[in-house]
């Protein structure tokens, strides 16, 4: 504990018991030195439900080109399969203004619509747990940082210090050559 209130107060300028919860996990795992990286995706993932599976996959298809292109080509051969039934029998199954067409699409936009809006809501969820890992995974490099900047700085002293020493007793030699050369005749 006093490591970590060390750590606290030299890197982040608070004790320990002032930070907050995902802080102190962080200065935890400076003090101990264990990696705070993980696979938030795969986390994200292994608690998800059937209907949510199911939301993704609604959203993913329903947002693709492969869609919009069944999309279109349905309603095309909706549209000429009526045509061509007018043009052979003089009647249609769903005469033009294409109501029926016009009901089975709205149906499909009220599923569809709030199927993707759980999917979206689900993504952001997503993107917040990211972005709280990228802060913990960027707080703890900073600190990392400063913890190296900080032996640095002390490795830097002490050599400072040596060559001061190794200075003094070379002075301290020539002072005493010098001394000996003055009291030979």
């Amino acid at each position: 504990m006093h490591q970590l209130d060390d750590i606290a107060t030299k890197l982040l300028g608070l004790p320990f018991d002032d930070l907050d919860e995902r802080t102190r996990r962080i200065a935890r795992h400076v003090a101990e030195r264990t990696p705070v990286s993980r696979n938030v995706v795969q986390e994200a993932d292994a608690g998800q439900s059937r209907g949510q599976r199911a939301a993704d996959a609604v959203a993913s298809f329903g947002g693709s080109w492969t869609f919009v292109g069944l999309f279109g080509a349905t309603m095309l051969l909706w549209v000429a399969l009526n045509a061509l039934l007018f043009a052979t029998r003089g009647t249609t199954f769903d005469p033009y203004p294409f109501i029926l067409l016009n009901l089975f699409l709205s149906m499909l936009a009220a599923v569809q619509a709030p199927i993707i809006l759980m999917s979206q809501n689900r993504q952001s969820e997503k993107d917040r747990i990211h972005a709280e890992h990228d802060y913990e995974v960027n707080l703890k490099a900073e600190l990392e940082i400063m913890l190296l900047h900080d032996k640095i700085d002390q490795l830097r002293e002490r050599q400072w210090e040596e060559l001061l020493e190794i200075q003094k007793q070379q002075l301290a030699l020539l002072t005493g050559l010098i001394e000996k050369r003055a009291q030979v005749p």
